[in-house]
């Protein structure tokens, strides 16, 4: 069972991925990019996924601190500014770049990809 690290300020996005994934996974919540820094450094997920927006820390800033403690953490990003954002995204050290709405098969699919 994969320990995984959810961050979206968003609380309903944070419950479609824990339908989607309890069963299978730990699951770790952050409302934000601060929380998630903190949680990293406790918990040690094997995948982080992570919004892009959120208040104090944005995403690219915590994916960012995040890949300075371990540059081989594999980070998914899940973003209703994906298409605008994705280079930045992907230079900041995430991953993929997945684009909101949710659709369950491609955030699994993910998911099984950097965790095998």
């Amino acid at each position: 069972m994969a320990k995984i690290l959810l961050v979206d300020d968003e609380i309903a996005i944070r419950e479609i991925l824990k339908v989607f994934l309890e069963e299978k996974h730990d699951l770790i919540e952050a409302r934000d990019g601060v929380e998630a820094v903190e949680l990293y450094k406790t918990e040690k997920p094997d995948l982080v996924i992570m919004d892009i927006r959120m208040p104090r820390l944005g995403g690219i800033d915590a994916i960012k601190k995040i890949k300075e403690m371990n540059s081989k953490t594999k980070i998914i990003v899940l973003s209703a500014y994906a298409s605008k954002q994705s280079n930045q995204i992907l230079a900041s050290g995430a991953d993929e770049v997945l684009e909101k709405p949710l659709r369950r098969n491609r955030i699994l699919e993910a998911i099984n990809k950097y965790l095998e």
